[in-house]
């Protein structure tokens, strides 16, 4: 196993395709660092709590996994945390240009620091949180592309 890895996001909310890249990490590196981001430029259903809560629960069997909230650069946020890799999913081609556009100017900021790049497991391969959120909202079943934790969350979520 390598050292340590930060997988940066929104998780809003965390999905199986999140959590199959996590798990698959894990099993490589000897940390993975789930860095939920706190300073989106996107809206998000959840607040930052709630999908820290979210994803805890859903990676608490996951022994090498810390979660943690940030905001800022993620570059400065992965040197306080002492990792030199950068762990980014790729779902279609569609993601490739915007995720290699990010691993350029990271590496123009920190050339010591890579960005891995990881597919999901085929069953994945579609899903999205946006795509879930608008399912859920809907009313729609997503209890196979979320954690029960996130199933939970949108039952709560969508009653008030």
């Amino acid at each position: 196993m390598v050292g340590g890895i930060i997988y940066p996001g929104t998780f809003d909310p965390i999905t199986n395709g999140h959590i199959d890249l996590i798990e698959r990490a894990s099993r490589l590196f000897t940390k993975v660092v789930v860095a939920i981001t706190a300073n989106s430029q996107k809206s998000t259903l959840f607040t930052l709590e709630e999908r820290e809560s979210i994803v805890r629960e859903s990676l608490s069997k996951n022994h090498n996994v810390e979660v943690c909230t940030f905001s800022g650069l993620l570059i400065d946020f992965a040197r306080t945390k002492n990792v030199m890799m950068i762990l980014r999913g790729l779902r279609a081609i569609s993601d490739f240009d915007y995720e290699l556009q990010l691993a350029s100017l990271n590496r123009v900021m920190e050339p010591k620091i890579e960005t891995v790049f990881l597919t999901p497991a085929e069953r994945y391969a579609y899903v999205s949180s946006s795509v879930v959120r608008e399912i859920a909202l809907l009313g729609g079943d997503v209890s196979l592309l979320v954690p029960l934790a996130a199933q939970n969350a949108f039952r709560s979520k969508i009653k008030a």
